[in-house]
Protein backbone atom coordinates (compact mmCIF):
# COMPACT_ATOMS: atom_id res chain seq x y z
CA UNK A 1 0.00 0.00 0.00
CA UNK A 2 2.95 2.23 0.25
CA UNK A 3 5.02 1.56 -1.70
CA UNK A 4 7.62 0.20 0.58
CA UNK A 5 9.49 -3.20 -0.95
CA UNK A 6 9.04 -5.96 1.64
CA UNK A 7 12.77 -6.54 1.69
CA UNK A 8 13.51 -3.28 3.47
CA UNK A 9 10.60 -4.43 6.14
CA UNK A 10 12.90 -7.61 6.92
CA UNK A 11 16.20 -4.96 7.01
CA UNK A 12 14.89 -2.81 9.66
CA UNK A 13 13.40 -5.73 12.02
CA UNK A 14 17.23 -6.63 11.70
CA UNK A 15 18.42 -3.54 12.60
CA UNK A 16 15.75 -3.29 15.82
CA UNK A 17 17.62 -6.42 17.22
CA UNK A 18 20.87 -5.33 17.08
CA UNK A 19 22.10 -4.07 20.67
CA UNK A 20 24.20 -0.99 20.24
CA UNK A 21 27.02 -1.35 22.72
CA UNK A 22 28.69 1.54 22.69
CA UNK A 23 25.28 3.44 22.91
CA UNK A 24 24.34 1.15 26.06
CA UNK A 25 27.98 2.63 27.26
CA UNK A 26 27.39 5.82 26.93
CA UNK A 27 24.08 5.75 28.44
CA UNK A 28 25.53 4.19 31.67
CA UNK A 29 27.84 6.68 31.91
CA UNK A 30 25.19 9.22 31.84
CA UNK A 31 23.52 7.93 34.38
CA UNK A 32 26.46 6.96 36.11
CA UNK A 33 27.71 11.10 36.41
CA UNK A 34 23.63 11.82 36.63
CA UNK A 35 23.51 9.96 40.03
CA UNK A 36 26.81 11.34 41.51
CA UNK A 37 25.76 14.63 40.66
CA UNK A 38 22.30 13.74 42.65
CA UNK A 39 20.18 14.83 39.88
CA UNK A 40 22.07 18.73 39.25
CA UNK A 41 23.87 18.11 36.32
CA UNK A 42 21.99 18.81 32.81
CA UNK A 43 23.37 17.71 29.24
CA UNK A 44 26.32 20.59 28.81
CA UNK A 45 27.81 19.50 32.27
CA UNK A 46 27.40 15.47 31.25
CA UNK A 47 28.84 16.85 27.89
CA UNK A 48 31.60 18.05 29.90
CA UNK A 49 32.46 15.00 31.82
CA UNK A 50 32.06 12.43 29.19
CA UNK A 51 34.90 14.86 26.94
CA UNK A 52 36.77 14.86 30.12
CA UNK A 53 37.19 11.33 30.01
CA UNK A 54 38.14 10.92 26.24
CA UNK A 55 34.17 10.72 24.67
CA UNK A 56 33.24 12.75 21.96
CA UNK A 57 29.74 13.48 21.45
CA UNK A 58 27.58 17.03 21.58
CA UNK A 59 24.83 17.88 23.47
CA UNK A 60 22.30 16.93 21.26
CA UNK A 61 22.97 13.33 21.90
CA UNK A 62 23.44 13.43 25.59
CA UNK A 63 19.75 14.88 25.25
CA UNK A 64 18.52 12.07 23.95
CA UNK A 65 20.03 9.57 26.46
CA UNK A 66 19.14 11.39 29.49
CA UNK A 67 15.33 11.15 27.38
CA UNK A 68 16.09 7.56 27.38
CA UNK A 69 17.10 6.47 30.57
CA UNK A 70 14.21 9.08 32.20
CA UNK A 71 16.72 11.49 33.50
CA UNK A 72 15.48 15.22 34.51
CA UNK A 73 18.06 17.63 36.04
CA UNK A 74 16.49 19.82 38.66
CA UNK A 75 16.97 23.27 38.29
CA UNK A 76 17.18 25.63 40.91
CA UNK A 77 14.43 28.61 41.51
CA UNK A 78 14.54 32.21 40.97
CA UNK A 79 15.33 34.77 43.49
CA UNK A 80 14.69 38.27 44.18
CA UNK A 81 17.06 40.59 45.75
CA UNK A 82 17.39 43.20 47.90
CA UNK A 83 17.89 46.80 47.21
CA UNK A 84 21.59 47.79 47.65
CA UNK A 85 23.26 50.04 49.97
CA UNK A 86 26.88 51.74 50.37
CA UNK A 87 30.12 50.78 51.08
CA UNK A 88 31.72 50.01 53.93
CA UNK A 89 33.12 53.60 55.34
CA UNK A 90 36.39 52.36 56.36
CA UNK A 91 36.64 49.26 54.01
CA UNK A 92 36.25 50.12 50.51
CA UNK A 93 35.15 47.67 47.57
CA UNK A 94 38.26 47.04 46.74
CA UNK A 95 37.55 44.40 44.19
CA UNK A 96 34.71 46.15 42.14
CA UNK A 97 33.31 43.23 40.78
CA UNK A 98 36.90 42.64 38.91
CA UNK A 99 36.17 39.15 39.22
CA UNK A 100 38.70 37.98 36.48
CA UNK A 101 42.04 37.60 37.63
CA UNK A 102 45.44 36.12 36.02
CA UNK A 103 47.19 34.07 38.70
CA UNK A 104 46.29 31.99 41.74
CA UNK A 105 46.48 33.44 45.11
CA UNK A 106 45.22 37.66 43.69
CA UNK A 107 41.72 37.77 45.01
CA UNK A 108 39.97 35.69 47.65
CA UNK A 109 35.89 35.55 48.57
CA UNK A 110 34.25 34.57 51.41
CA UNK A 111 30.86 33.95 53.07
CA UNK A 112 28.64 32.50 55.46
CA UNK A 113 25.78 30.76 54.19
CA UNK A 114 23.51 28.29 56.59
CA UNK A 115 22.55 24.32 56.40
CA UNK A 116 19.56 22.74 58.25
CA UNK A 117 21.66 20.06 60.46
CA UNK A 118 20.24 17.88 64.18
CA UNK A 119 16.76 20.18 63.89
CA UNK A 120 18.43 23.60 63.61
CA UNK A 121 20.61 25.96 61.67
CA UNK A 122 24.24 25.22 61.35
CA UNK A 123 26.60 27.68 59.81
CA UNK A 124 29.02 27.10 56.62
CA UNK A 125 32.03 29.50 55.87
CA UNK A 126 33.88 29.02 52.23
CA UNK A 127 36.80 30.67 50.82
CA UNK A 128 37.13 30.72 47.44
CA UNK A 129 40.44 31.77 45.10
CA UNK A 130 38.80 33.49 42.06
CA UNK A 131 41.67 32.25 39.54
CA UNK A 132 39.47 29.16 38.34
CA UNK A 133 36.96 29.36 41.13
CA UNK A 134 38.21 26.59 43.11
CA UNK A 135 37.15 26.25 46.97
CA UNK A 136 40.85 26.38 49.04
CA UNK A 137 39.10 26.37 53.05
CA UNK A 138 35.76 25.73 54.89
CA UNK A 139 34.64 25.66 58.02
CA UNK A 140 31.64 24.56 59.89
CA UNK A 141 30.18 25.58 63.22
CA UNK A 142 26.91 26.11 64.79
CA UNK A 143 27.65 29.22 65.77
CA UNK A 144 28.13 32.04 63.33
CA UNK A 145 31.12 34.24 64.96
CA UNK A 146 34.24 35.65 63.59
CA UNK A 147 35.94 32.62 64.77
CA UNK A 148 34.44 30.45 62.21
CA UNK A 149 35.16 32.63 59.34
CA UNK A 150 39.03 32.33 61.21
CA UNK A 151 38.87 29.03 60.58
CA UNK A 152 37.92 29.04 56.76
CA UNK A 153 40.79 31.98 56.21
CA UNK A 154 43.10 29.91 58.11
CA UNK A 155 42.41 26.48 55.91
CA UNK A 156 42.88 28.59 52.83
CA UNK A 157 46.16 30.19 53.47
CA UNK A 158 47.68 27.04 54.54
CA UNK A 159 46.29 24.85 51.59
CA UNK A 160 47.69 27.52 49.46
CA UNK A 161 51.24 27.76 50.80
CA UNK A 162 51.00 30.94 52.85
CA UNK A 163 51.25 32.99 50.36
CA UNK A 164 51.36 37.54 50.61
CA UNK A 165 49.67 40.03 49.05
CA UNK A 166 46.09 38.22 48.64
CA UNK A 167 43.05 40.32 48.60
CA UNK A 168 40.16 39.18 50.78
CA UNK A 169 36.76 40.30 49.41
CA UNK A 170 33.55 39.37 51.23
CA UNK A 171 30.07 40.72 52.24
CA UNK A 172 29.59 43.48 55.17
CA UNK A 173 28.94 40.74 57.89
CA UNK A 174 30.02 41.41 61.16
CA UNK A 175 31.87 38.46 61.19
CA UNK A 176 34.22 39.56 58.91
CA UNK A 177 34.19 42.94 59.73
CA UNK A 178 35.13 41.82 63.69
CA UNK A 179 38.42 43.04 65.00
CA UNK A 180 39.60 38.99 65.70
CA UNK A 181 39.31 38.71 61.83
CA UNK A 182 40.89 42.36 60.95
CA UNK A 183 43.59 41.09 62.79
CA UNK A 184 44.46 37.97 61.13
CA UNK A 185 44.09 39.49 58.02
CA UNK A 186 46.71 41.77 58.78
CA UNK A 187 48.91 38.93 60.24
CA UNK A 188 48.29 37.02 57.00
CA UNK A 189 49.34 40.63 55.01
CA UNK A 190 46.29 40.52 53.27
CA UNK A 191 44.43 43.66 51.94
CA UNK A 192 40.38 43.38 52.47
CA UNK A 193 37.21 44.41 50.52
CA UNK A 194 33.57 44.87 51.14
CA UNK A 195 30.86 44.51 49.16
CA UNK A 196 28.27 47.33 49.08
CA UNK A 197 25.68 46.51 52.26
CA UNK A 198 23.16 44.46 50.77
CA UNK A 199 24.73 43.99 46.75
CA UNK A 200 24.82 40.52 46.61
CA UNK A 201 26.43 41.03 42.77
CA UNK A 202 29.45 42.22 44.65
CA UNK A 203 30.55 38.87 45.34
CA UNK A 204 28.54 36.91 42.66
CA UNK A 205 31.14 34.09 42.56
CA UNK A 206 30.51 32.90 46.00
CA UNK A 207 26.78 33.65 45.73
CA UNK A 208 27.53 30.74 42.66
CA UNK A 209 29.29 28.18 45.25
CA UNK A 210 26.00 28.58 47.68
CA UNK A 211 23.75 28.34 44.90
CA UNK A 212 25.08 24.90 43.55
CA UNK A 213 25.79 23.21 47.03
CA UNK A 214 21.73 24.17 48.24
CA UNK A 215 20.34 23.27 44.86
CA UNK A 216 22.69 20.03 43.55
CA UNK A 217 23.84 18.55 46.95
CA UNK A 218 22.58 19.48 50.15
CA UNK A 219 19.33 17.25 51.19
CA UNK A 220 15.98 19.16 51.31
CA UNK A 221 15.34 18.22 54.62
CA UNK A 222 18.81 18.69 55.79
CA UNK A 223 21.29 16.49 57.52
CA UNK A 224 20.69 14.27 60.47
CA UNK A 225 24.42 14.52 62.41
CA UNK A 226 27.09 17.66 62.37
CA UNK A 227 29.75 14.68 61.23
CA UNK A 228 27.10 13.49 58.50
CA UNK A 229 27.11 17.27 57.18
CA UNK A 230 30.50 18.05 57.47
CA UNK A 231 31.71 14.59 56.22
CA UNK A 232 28.91 15.38 53.21
CA UNK A 233 29.71 18.80 52.52
CA UNK A 234 33.55 18.15 52.90
CA UNK A 235 33.49 15.79 49.71
CA UNK A 236 31.39 18.28 47.63
CA UNK A 237 33.51 21.41 48.13
CA UNK A 238 36.90 19.68 47.97
CA UNK A 239 36.09 16.47 45.65
CA UNK A 240 33.29 16.83 43.42
CA UNK A 241 33.28 20.74 43.18
CA UNK A 242 36.59 21.39 42.47
CA UNK A 243 37.82 18.32 40.61
CA UNK A 244 35.04 16.83 39.29
CA UNK A 245 32.33 18.69 38.26
CA UNK A 246 32.65 21.13 35.10
CA UNK A 247 32.58 24.72 35.74
CA UNK A 248 31.14 27.31 32.79
CA UNK A 249 34.04 29.60 33.83
CA UNK A 250 36.88 27.34 32.77
CA UNK A 251 35.31 26.48 29.91
CA UNK A 252 33.71 23.38 31.60
CA UNK A 253 36.46 22.55 33.38
CA UNK A 254 36.49 21.40 37.39
CA UNK A 255 38.75 24.45 38.88
CA UNK A 256 41.32 22.08 39.98
CA UNK A 257 41.74 20.54 36.60
CA UNK A 258 41.77 24.15 35.55
CA UNK A 259 44.53 25.38 37.26
CA UNK A 260 46.82 22.78 35.93
CA UNK A 261 46.42 24.50 32.77
CA UNK A 262 47.59 28.10 32.99
CA UNK A 263 46.80 29.08 29.23
CA UNK A 264 43.73 28.04 29.43
CA UNK A 265 41.23 30.45 27.94
CA UNK A 266 38.72 31.64 30.68
CA UNK A 267 34.75 31.53 29.80
CA UNK A 268 32.14 34.09 31.77
CA UNK A 269 31.83 34.07 35.17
Amino acid sequence: MFGVPGSSYYDYLKRKQKIDVERLTLRSLVVQHFNESRGAAGSRTLQNMLQDEGYTLGRFKVRNLMKEARLCSKQPGRHRYKDTGGEQPDIPNHLSREFNVSAPNQVWCGDITYIWAEGRWHYLAVILDLYRRRIIGWAFSSNPNAELVIKALDMGYEQRGRPKGVMFHSDQGSQYASRKFRQRLWRYRMKQSMSRRGNCWDNAPMERVFRSLKSEWVPKAGYMTQNETKRDISFYLMDYYNWRRPHQYNNGMPPAKAEEQPNLLSGIS
